[in-house]
């Protein structure tokens, strides 16, 4: 009975591809086009777009598989702190640099922050910092693809399988549409994803006897999972996730660039508004399912998908695929999105300035598309390490952009920033975080108790959170020690609308 799940997710797959290629026919073959849609993007659109593209792996897999092992608190992280979060950081900072993109033809962070100082520098380390981070969330969509069609097909299909399965998709698809493409299909994916979520959780519920006897089994198996705290869901850590998720989420290249393709300030201002509404829709059902799984009497081995398992138990087999399907869906509106972000970050803040400033705009699109694969493919050479669980991998990278937020944030509302402020407050805290990341511990004895001088928290607090504070510090100290330099130009960021 493998075959059937596989054979829907195929079917999906390719329906996603076809909606590709009929985006490639219709839109434009220039640079802007193939990026930014020519910054024509309506409410539903730019909404759906913004949201699929959030709703990875991470969501869909890392989300319930967390909520199964410590309680349902998670949705308090993600659905509650991060949906409002993130709709504020999405005027303070992504309002403005609409208005900014729109008056100057921007098309990346990068190239945005380095005209305004004067700076080839400053826009490849924007760039190249994005592009460090971007992988390894490239690279965690396909270990959950992996995991998922294993899962779902019972082994048949192994891990490697349906992460390279996912990794072809994914070059063929954005290659041929670019972000038309992957902003239409991101809608229709959208709406797909709530749509099966819910009758997801309709089913099970049902098939339990009703919501009162879910949550009655979830907490006569683990009491803990009724109460607010407790386990990993300390304050430090609630805080420490909410806020390193948001203000990473807004450095994201593939959502840092949604800030620019908006029709109008209407559409912007709608879609922010509406942002929390649509996050709580999806992750109140996708983290309470896995809460609930704690309490019912199946087998998760390690390393698999609570959902997938769940709904193989207490679902039609062609439902769980659709679900399935849906999650995949999930993974390919945001990896489309980051190899089309990826690509033009690469091409128009590293390849067009410093090897052919001079590079068609036809020329620099099919850069972009080649920049795809070969992205997509070291990604998918890297998911077979296996480097961490799902949780990890994402925590890691949403903390790496998040130190890029602070700098940016003063550059927009800060006339006296100066260009060594930027490179200062960016570098450090970058180089300091990848010491923590990478580096294997150090450890001191500080009477009598042992400290790793390289840990990722301390006393449960995220060190990225010291980092953001550290990286906000040095852009304004330097700045405030430094003169502007040649090229600088503060009314590059004067916009109408402020």
């Amino acid at each position: 009975m493998t075959l059937q799940p596989l054979g829907i997710v195929l079917a999906y797959l390719l329906l996603t591809l076809g909606i590709g290629l009929f985006a490639y026919r219709v839109g434009g073959n220039d640079a802007e086009d193939f990026y930014l849609a020519s910054r024509t993007l309506g409410t539903l659109v730019l909404l759906f777009t913004t949201f699929a593209t959030l709703l990875s792996a991470f969501t869909f897999f890392g989300g319930p598989n967390l909520a199964y092992a410590a309680g349902p608190e998670w949705i308090l992280v993600m659905g509650v702190m991060d949906g409002v979060l993130f709709a504020i950081l999405w005027y303070l900072i992504g309002y403005r640099q609409w208005l900014i993109g729109r008056a100057r033809d921007y098309v990346t962070l990068g190239e945005m922050l380095g005209d305004r100082f004067g700076s080839p520098l400053l826009r490849a380390l924007v760039a190249g910092v994005s592009l460090l981070w971007l992988f390894p969330y490239v690279m965690l969509q396909q270990m959950g693809a992996g995991e998922a069609l294993r899962g779902l097909t019972a082994g048949a299909v192994p891990y490697w399988g349906g992460a390279a399965l996912i990794t072809l998709f994914m070059i063929a698809y954005v290659t041929l549409s670019g972000l038309r493409g992957v902003a239409w299909t991101d809608t229709i994916q959208g709406l797909f994803m709530l749509s099966v979520l819910w009758v997801a959780v309709a089913w099970v519920v049902s098939s339990l006897g009703g919501v009162g006897a879910a949550t009655d089994g979830m907490i006569a198996a683990n009491p803990d999972f009724a109460s607010l705290g407790g386990g990993v869901y300390t304050p430090q850590f609630i805080i420490s996730s909410a806020v390193t998720i948001a203000f990473g989420v807004t450095m994201f290249p593939q959502i840092n660039q949604r800030f620019f393709v908006a029709k109008s300030a209407t559409v912007l201002k709608r879609s922010f508004a509406l942002w929390p509404v649509l996050v709580l829709l999806l992750f109140v059902p996708a983290f309470m399912l896995g809460a609930w799984a704690a309490g019912l009497p199946i087998e998760v081995p390690e390393g698999a998908n609570v959902l997938s398992v769940l709904l193989a138990e207490y679902t039609p087999t062609w439902f769980a695929a659709l679900v399935v399907a849906g999650a995949m869906a999930a993974m390919m509106s945001s990896s489309d999105s980051m190899l089309l972000s990826g690509s033009s970050y690469f091409t128009r803040d590293l390849y067009r300035p410093l090897v052919d400033p001079d590079v068609s705009e036809r020329r620099e699109a099919w850069i972009a598309r080649l920049g795809v694969a070969v992205f997509a493919t070291f990604a998918f050479l890297a998911s077979l390490t296996r480097p961490g669980t799902l949780i990890e991998v994402g925590d890691t990278a949403f903390s790496g952009f998040a130190l890029l937020a602070p700098s940016v944030m003063i550059a927009l509302y800060w006339d006296a920033t100066t260009r060594d402020g930027m490179l200062v407050g960016i570098a450090v805290p970058q180089v300091l975080y990848l010491l923590h990341v990478l580096l294997p511990a150090v450890t001191v004895s500080l009477r009598g108790t042992t400290v790793d001088l390289l840990a990722r928290s301390y006393g449960g607090w995220d060190v990225a959170l010291a980092f953001m504070a550290l990286g906000a510090l040095l852009t304004v100290g330097v700045s405030l020690a430094s003169s502007p330099s040649f090229g600088e130009d503060a009314a590059r960021f004067a916009v109408d609308g402020d």
